[in-house]
């Protein structure tokens, strides 16, 4: 193969039309190169491609020689479909585009090859190229029209080739608009309209008032602004789409076919607007610089996934949000209840510290030791969650959307007040439920220890588990760290309990629950009721806990296998095993050692990160998923700040009602 050349006169004098496909697109790949120069300045590309023009208008023989090419491409290559879908996904499933978008990026093209997009793609391949084509002026681009083509019907072709593209997207745009899934979440009124119906219709007739002198100007644009109006209203129909997942749960895969619909409407639009521009060139340059553009999101694994799981994560957020108000206490009687609700909770922890040390003792594989744990820690939440106790760590991802939904409604001084308002709120009922579970979970692991030890007559654990235990939880060790790794855990917890509670309120399985005759046949009406009101009610939760228990069963062990060195710290659990560990010293020793003194240092550390870490987490989330930007932070902070210097006993314990 000829070396490519990097100066003008060798380029065209390596212009050949009669060479084979591959060679023809490697000099087109070239040229454009030459025209790109450093890719640094548009005007200097546009400069380029005047004197491209120039040199070749000088030599009638080399644009003899070009027009041929022109023709041989314009007859090999077929441009409809890049017009039409490039951009879009081959098929309507995410995972599917998104192993389409991999195999872009790792992959490399062939210029030979007939397929418009693949060669675009290698012939455009730099975000610079929408640059230099957007600042092509209309004269340029009237010269180059006639120097590839001549005098031979251009534009009677171009219209032809921009009306098939719009033919080929009002088919996608119609078996979209009749795919079931979406069509039976539209409107009522919508399905009524039938918007999708006459698409293809009104394209043909468009195409009939274009192709045809004979036309008047004005029936054409009766005809034009009649296909505007459809595509309106297709749009419109896949809008409220939106709305029934706002009460009915989100589908990542619906999200991402609806995107592909409203992007095919938009394209469409943009084809139209060529077809009826008095300067073709310059729509269809503007064109294919937006094409370029789209090339670049092309490859992008990151942008697909975060626009099509944008909605999932609100729908998440505002599921949690609904959770989270009940863990927000603001009167003296919500707070003495958290008190109370957390006293429970962390009495069943005590069991689950001295489930945790009785299963450690089975010596059993790394894997199912983690899972043992695992299952431990899920029955022990669940139970606390259907006894109605709280345990303090559960709280913080659920109330983040809480307190992100407010911030929606800030923009006066009386809103940050009343943000600030819910921040003590909510710091006081973390404090609280802090407490409840420490304060509980320490005595109560010493009491049973206790009985342990009268009842056999040693200690629950012998020397070298206590030794092991308060080195563990040691303050200036990475017991920190490991806090705040286990806080990521909990925020993961309360994503996959928003995610299980949305696809359980999608897919109607209440419903199905309540009403489909083989469960109503096993359970009876009764039962099968009283199974779907308490999975309704409780599946959030039952998601969370399971989640939650798992991942601090398991994830420290695949974590070890890749050599990570992971583990879990849960203040509720550390003060129990801090417990276990003094009485198995015995307590009056254990108050004389420094290391059981540093592994209590431990727990308010443990409690701050905990708490911390997930909320911080999840409140980005939130704040992500209510679109809340231009917040006047600093205005918050200085309130914040205010009320600590003025009333910083309001972040600890709920004001008397009459002050």
């Amino acid at each position: 193969m000829t070396p490519p050349s990097h100066d003008l006169h060798g380029l065209l004098a390596q212009l050949d039309p009669q060479a084979a496909l591959a060679q023809r697109h490697l000099w087109l790949i070239d040229l454009l190169h030459w025209v790109r120069g450093r890719g640094q300045s548009a005007p200097d590309a546009v400069g380029r491609l005047a004197l491209l023009l120039d040199a070749v208008q000088a030599r009638p023989d080399v644009q003899q020689r070009l027009q041929t090419w022109w023709q041989t491409l314009t007859d090999t290559v077929d441009i409809t479909p890049l017009l039409a879908d490039f951009g879009f996904a081959p098929r309507t499933a995410l995972l599917s585009e998104l192993a389409e978008r991999l195999r872009l990026k790792i992959l490399p093209g062939s210029p030979e090859t007939i397929d418009a997009t693949e060669l675009f793609t290698l012939a455009l391949p730099e975000a610079f190229d929408a640059q230099w084509l957007a600042a092509l002026p209309a004269d340029l681009l009237e010269r180059l029209v006639f120097v590839l083509c001549g005098d031979n019907g251009h534009s009677t072709r171009w219209q032809r080739t921009l009306l098939d593209a719009m033919t080929y997207c009002a088919g996608q745009i119609l078996s979209t608009g009749f795919a079931p899934e979406l069509r039976l979440r539209m409107t009522p009124e919508t399905r009524e309209a039938q918007p999708f119906h006459a698409l293809i219709r009104d394209v043909e007739s468009l195409r009939i008032e274009v192709l045809h002198s004979l036309r008047t100007p004005d029936r054409l644009q009766e005809t034009a602004q009649r296909l505007r109006e459809r595509l309106d209203a297709c749009r419109s129909a896949a809008t409220s789409v939106y709305g029934h997942f706002e009460d009915n749960g989100i589908s990542v895969g619906l999200v991402f076919r609806l995107r592909q619909l409203r992007a095919r409407i938009v394209r469409m639009r943009e084809l139209l607007e060529c077809v009826l521009s008095p300067t073709p060139a310059l729509h269809g340059a503007r064109l294919l610089g937006h094409l370029v553009q789209v090339a670049q999101e092309r490859r992008s694994l990151r942008a697909v996934f975060s626009a099509n799981s944008s909605l999932l994560a609100a729908k998440v957020a505002e599921r949690s949000a609904e959770t989270g108000e009940h863990y927000i206490t603001r009167t003296p009687t919500e707070y003495r209840a958290m008190l109370g609700h957390a006293a429970g909770g962390g009495a069943v922890m005590a069991l689950t510290t001295l489930a945790k040390f009785a299963l450690g003792a089975l010596a059993l594989s790394a894997f199912w030791a983690g899972f043992v744990a695992g299952m431990n820690y899920a029955i022990s939440f669940v139970l606390v969650q259907l006894l109605h106790f709280t345990v303090a760590t559960k709280q913080p991802a659920m109330t983040a959307p809480a307190m992100a939904a407010k911030l929606k409604e800030l923009g006066s001084g009386e809103a940050i007040n009343a943000f600030v308002d819910e921040v003590t709120h909510l710091v006081r009922s973390q404090v609280a439920a802090v407490l409840g579970n420490v304060l509980v979970v320490f005595p109560a692991v010493l009491l049973l220890t206790s009985i342990w030890q009268l009842w056999f007559g040693t200690p629950f654990l012998d020397a070298h588990q206590t030794q092991y235990t308060l080195q563990s939880l040691q303050l200036l060790g990475p017991s920190v760290l490991y806090a705040a790794f286990t806080g990521v855990l909990l925020f993961a917890s309360s994503m996959v309990a928003g995610g299980v509670e949305n696809w359980f309120v999608l897919y109607r399985l209440d419903s199905a629950l309540r009403y489909n005759p083989r469960i109503t046949g096993l359970l009876g009406q009764a039962r099968a009721a009283r199974w779907a009101s308490f999975l309704r009610t409780n599946i959030s939760g039952l998601a969370a806990n399971v989640s939650l228990g798992l991942m601090l069963g398991l994830v420290p062990v695949f974590a070890t296998f890749f050599g990570l060195g992971l583990d879990i710290r849960h203040v509720t659990l550390a003060a129990g095993q801090i417990a276990a560990a003094g009485m198995g010293l015995g307590l009056l020793e254990a108050l004389q050692l420094p290391a059981f003194w540093w592994a209590l240092a431990s727990l308010p550390w443990l409690a701050a990160l905990n708490v911390g870490v997930s909320f911080y987490l999840a409140f980005r989330v939130a704040l992500t998923a209510q679109n809340v930007s231009g917040v006047e932070r600093s205005r918050i902070y200085a309130a914040i700040r205010a009320r600590l210097r003025t009333h910083p006993l309001d972040f600890f314990r709920p004001r008397d009602p009459g002050t």
